[in-house]
């Protein structure tokens, strides 16, 4: 890596702050001086143990505290993993306008509308090769180019020191679905005049050979629309637009109709339809409630949940738990997508679940239904012949496949020193002659639930109950510091060989200690009332029990403990163990005093 100095000269800086060491949430910035441009703002999908999480977002405290620089986005094409961020970073910054495909733009919308927040930017949607400013400094050249989505985009960005070309998600198909053709002829002329800066997918670096056309997949799929005898069910990704396309021309071909069943598929094709990237007749649609009185072989359900998502719908009909569609014996099952990393568990649990139920299910790569929207290290090689760039960045993939696509450059001629394999919220600092990381900015994840942003201390507790259960206790204590009655205490999900009656007991000599032994620490009396410092008694007794469980039951369970403080008080005055920790008291309040300790 070459760590030039850089005072002095003209630099672009370019901070991922996701999409790096994982796959997923691809968002970049780019600066000059003192603009902000964005490129994508994707998001990410939970793993096992992110309890009641629906979706990771990068972290944007550096977007948050330049939000004034940012001038405006791009976007290269409408995967979730590239747009599904932007509504959620709306409510909390503005973007002034941003640009993309008009795919994209058109799903953006309805999400932007849905969120509340399209009074937050303007959308503008762009055509192959044109040029948009941004800023004073930037301006963004859109490439066509070919992936799983229809109107998907490289970006050549014009700075002031050079061209910086991102090649977004990509693939060459030569012979693709919608006669859109990759725009090689202006990624050449690029390269002819001299690209600075090459950033590009990384994500099959480790597949030999070329990604096969989307094209390639239309026959397996006609064999198996004509081999299944009873009722077809088709789930893909509702975002592949063109095998969308396919499978409805397929439909059209055997005689079926097509109910769709999935809001993001139902999205989709409308969207798509609209801007003429799928392109069917209406009649071939029926609504699923008249769709189950045709007859089985007359019938193709279209689906969501090919990634064995919790709630989609292919997952809730593996369960039972679908309302209008059983799996019936004779059932053909298509799996038209292969497991995305961390989402195999899902999809596997649930082809178990439709085979059990008489279904036939086919899936898997052998069956030759699915292709990979991202090129592979012949695709990755010809992207680096066409653009010739002077510096080069992978990025888009895992740390693994980073190192595949540096090594690539190099042995294709990129000076070792002229490639940088970054993480997110590192700081490249890019000049005319010279690449380096220089620092970094906050780069870590933000998870969303359906409540709005999950802090770390309620995923702490989330993970704790998860793993270990909880346990609850409510005790009342008097103003001389005894036991109104013996604690309440619950168990919930939590492991012990200790019988409840006996952990009562050492629960209430505990508390019992505890007040005997510090009364006179929470309480004084001054002229004849009666001061307790209860903020204390409660932080005392909750630290005694939480060590307690810890000891008896050989675990960290989350300790809840609330308490119930007399009604009446001889006094609301602040007293000198109140002054010790500035903590405000529950004096005074008969509700009980709820605390979590974990």
């Amino acid at each position: 890596m070459n760590k030039n100095k850089t005072a002095n000269k003209p630099t672009v800086k370019i901070i991922p702050l996701g999409g790096l060491h994982e796959i997923g949430k691809n968002t970049c910035v780019f600066e000059y001086e003192d603009e902000i441009i964005l490129l994508d703002a994707g998001l990410g999908f939970p793993n096992d143990r992110m309890h009641g999480i629906n979706i990771v977002l990068p972290d944007m405290t550096y977007l948050r505290e330049n939000s004034h620089r940012i001038k405006g986005m791009i976007v290269t094409h409408g995967h979730e993993d590239h747009i599904g961020g932007i509504a959620y970073h709306l409510k909390q910054f503005d973007i002034p306008v941003i640009y993309g495909p008009r795919l994209a733009m058109s799903l953006l919308s309805d999400k932007l509308e849905e969120a509340g927040v399209s009074d937050r930017t303007t959308l503008k949607s762009v055509v192959p090769r044109e040029i948009v400013k941004i800023g004073r400094h930037f301006r963004a050249e859109y490439i066509r180019n070919t992936h799983s989505i229809a109107d998907s985009f490289s970006v050549a960005i014009h700075t002031p020191i050079g061209v910086i070309v991102h090649s977004g998600d990509f693939k060459f198909d030569h012979t693709p679905v919608d006669g859109e053709h990759f725009d090689i002829q202006k990624l050449a002329e690029h390269g002819a005049k001299g690209v600075l800066c090459l950033l590009s997918d990384s994500t099959n670096a480790e597949v030999p050979g070329h990604t096969p056309s989307e094209r390639s997949v239309y026959p397996n799929l006609d064999r198996i629309f004509g081999q299944a005898a009873g009722r077809l069910m088709v789930t893909t990704f509702s975002s592949s637009v063109h095998r969308v396309n396919m499978i409805l021309d397929l439909a059209r071909k055997h005689g079926r109709k097509v109910a769709v069943v999935g809001r993001s598929m139902l999205n989709v094709i409308a969207h798509a339809r609209k801007l003429g990237y799928i392109q069917c007749r209406d009649d071939i649609f029926e609504p699923l409630r008249s769709a189950n009185r045709l007859p089985d072989d007359k019938i193709l359900i279209l689906s969501t949940g090919s990634q064995g998502e919790e709630l989609s719908a292919m997952t809730r009909i593996s369960k039972g738990e679908h309302r209008q569609i059983r799996v019936r014996e004779g059932d053909t099952i298509v799996f038209s997508a292969n497991p995305i990393p961390g989402n195999t568990i899902g999809v596997v649990n649930t082809i178990d679940r439709l085979m059990m139920q008489g279904a036939k299910v086919i899936y898997g790569r052998k069956e030759g239904i699915h292709v990979s929207g991202h090129g592979a290290r012949e695709d990755h090689k010809l992207m680096l012949n066409l653009t010739r760039p002077k510096f080069f960045v992978p990025v888009h993939g895992e740390h693994r496949m980073l190192i595949e696509h540096a090594g690539m450059a190099k042995a294709m001629g990129v000076p070792e020193e002229n490639i940088v394999i970054i993480k997110n919220g590192n700081i490249i600092e890019l000049t005319e002659n010279s690449i380096g990381i220089n620092g970094e900015v906050p780069s870590g994840i933000e998870l969303v639930d359906r409540s709005g942003i999950v802090q770390d201390n309620v995923m702490k507790e989330r993970q704790q109950l998860a793993e270990d259960g909880v346990v609850t206790v409510a005790a009342a204590v008097d103003w001389s510091g005894k036991l109104v009655a013996p604690p309440a205490l619950h168990l919930r999900g939590v492991v012990t060989s200790v019988e409840q009656s006996l952990l009562q007991q050492l629960v209430v000599r505990n508390m019992e200690r505890v007040l005997s032994d510090r009364w006179s620490d929470f309480s004084q009396t001054k002229d004849g009332e009666t001061e307790v410092d209860w903020t204390e008694v409660r932080l005392e007794i909750e630290g005694s029990l939480q060590r307690l469980m810890k000891r008896e039951l050989r675990s960290r369970p989350l300790v809840v403990f609330l308490l119930q403080t007399p009604e009446k008080q001889p006094t609301t005055s602040t007293s000198k163990i109140s002054r010790r920790r500035k903590r405000s008291s529950s004096v005074g309040t008969p509700a009980p005093v709820i605390s979590r300790h974990s």
